[in-house]
Order: structure tokens, then sequence, then C-alpha cells
């Protein structure tokens, strides 16, 4: 395998994760007052050592239930934002088809997915607090941003490396 070839497989490979971990993330934005049900029976189970060592946490988790609960039943229509949220993911994830086939013409797309994840940390540090989201969940909000570029910034330098490689002509084989 050519030199090139084996650097566009790796591309792909980093880019198939991104878009998996995209998608993941999106899918779940639908069906969010179902998952909080089953994420407090898990956090309250017997077994659970979360009321006794994170009782902070299992406290969230019970507010943000109830919350969407009481939304849910009085009113689903403002649940319907978490839908636009997860389409949003899916769309995101299709966006990034353009540099698996074609990765030189199409960096733009990895370097606005860097933006994105940079645009993370100010949105969680200033509507963490507007919208009474403790900071410690604001952080891991944030290590969305901060773990999503590490994927982007490999892609990126490969990228840039491929685009180097194909303004040379590709050596024959004797």
């Amino acid at each position: 395998m050519s030199e090139r070839r084996a650097l566009r497989r790796r591309i792909r490979v980093w880019l198939v994760v991104f878009i998996v971990c995209l998608v993941l993330s999106g899918l779940t934005a639908f069906p969010l007052v179902h998952e909080l049900r089953w994420t407090e029976e898990l956090l309250t189970s017997s077994a659970s050592p979360v009321p006794e060592h994170l009782p902070d946490l299992l406290e969230w988790i019970t507010r943000v239930r109830t919350g969407l609960d009481e939304a849910d039943a009085r009113y689903p229509f403002v649940l319907y934002g978490t839908d636009w949220l997860a389409f949003a993911h899916l769309v995101i994830a299709v966006a990034f088809y353009g540099p698996f086939r074609d990765p030189v013409r199409n960096i733009w797309v990895i370097e606005f997915g860097m933006i994105a994840c940079a645009g993370i940390i100010p949105l969680a540090l200033i509507c963490g607090p507007i919208r009474d989201i403790p900071f410690w969940w604001s952080v891991i909000d944030m290590s969305f941003g901060v773990f999503g570029v590490i994927p982007l910034l490999i892609v990126h330098r490969k990228i840039k490396r491929l685009e180097t490689m194909e303004r040379e002509p590709e050596p024959v084989a004797a």
C-alpha cells in the first residue's frame, strides 16, 4: 500500500470515529426523558455507590429528571428543542462525509469542526450560569469540545501532510 493510501486510510478511520461519536451524541438527545429515568434508577439502585459518595450528582440528576418529566407532561413542545439538537448533530455528522471523500479539498469542514469544539467552552461558561447549571456539569459539557477537537487536530495534521504529498509526483515502483 502506498504511503498516500495509508495516510488516507488513517484519515478515514479518525473521521469514522468522529462521525460515530457525533451520531451517537445526537441519537441520545431524542429519548432524554427515558434516559434520565433509567439513569436515576441506576444511580439509586442498591448496588450504586452514588447516593453515598456523589450525593450532588444524584441531586442534579433527580432535579433534571423532574424538570423533564414536568415539561414532558405539561409542555411537551419544550422538548422539541432537544429534537432539533439531535437533528443538528446528525446533520453536522453528514458534513464530515466531505473530508471522508476528499480530505484535502474539504479540510474546511475539519476547521469548522475545530471552531465548533472551541465554541463549546464559552457557550458552557456563559449559558451554564444563566441556566442554573452546576459548574461541574459545565466542565463535563466543555470536555466534549476538548475531547472532540483531538481527533480533528490529528486529522487536520494528516490532511496537511497528504496535501504536501499530493503536490509531489508519486514514486513509480520499479
